[in-house]
């Protein structure tokens, strides 16, 4: 029973640091959607913006990358 104990804490750990590292990597691709949108490169980062919502569902940068999609959008040139 102990050991069961120990290999679902191990398990949960795992599981955590998984998404955290998730998320690291979807506010990096975040900070360069929102570099390619400063370079006025809306095409890409269009392109990495819905690639965080597609990989990423539910983070804090899925949230950031629809509100920025969607600012875009109202904002065509």
């Amino acid at each position: 029973m102990k050991k069961l104990a120990v290999l679902m804490a191990c398990a949960a750990l795992t599981l955590l640091s998984a998404g955290c590292s998730g998320e690291k990597k979807a506010a990096e691709l975040l900070d360069t959607a929102r570099f390619e949108e400063k370079q006025n490169n809306r095409e890409h980062a269009a392109k990495l913006y819905e690639e965080i919502i597609r990989k990423y569902p539910g983070s804090p940068s899925a949230t950031a990358a629809v509100q920025r999609l969607d600012a875009m959008r109202s904002t065509k040139p």
